[in-house]
């Protein structure tokens, strides 16, 4: 699973027709922490994100057994929005 920062959305005019009516949304991965992480993501949205929400995608084959997003040509899907993120304290 990947914890990823909504940053923007991505429009194309003409794409596969099994995405036709699919939100896509880019994402910007981050730490636990809520650090920047390397490199952007473009993902299927399938619950309903929006900007700069922190959400949990997934990628490969889970990414195509997300609610709607069988049999489509996927590769990272959005499958929650984040609440809170709460790190257990180091071992001493």
């Amino acid at each position: 699973m990947i914890l990823a920062r909504v940053s923007g959305t991505v429009v194309a005019t003409r794409k596969d027709p099994r995405l036709e009516g699919k939100k896509l949304l880019l994402l910007k991965p981050v730490s636990p922490e809520g650090k920047p992480e390397a490199g952007y993501l473009v993902a299927v949205d399938t619950v309903g994100a929006g900007s700069r929400e922190l959400v949990i995608a997934v990628s490969g084959s889970s990414a195509r057994m997300a609610e709607g997003c069988k049999d489509r040509p996927v590769d990272t899907v959005i499958v929650g929005i984040v609440d809170s993120v709460s790190l257990d304290e180091p071992a001493a």
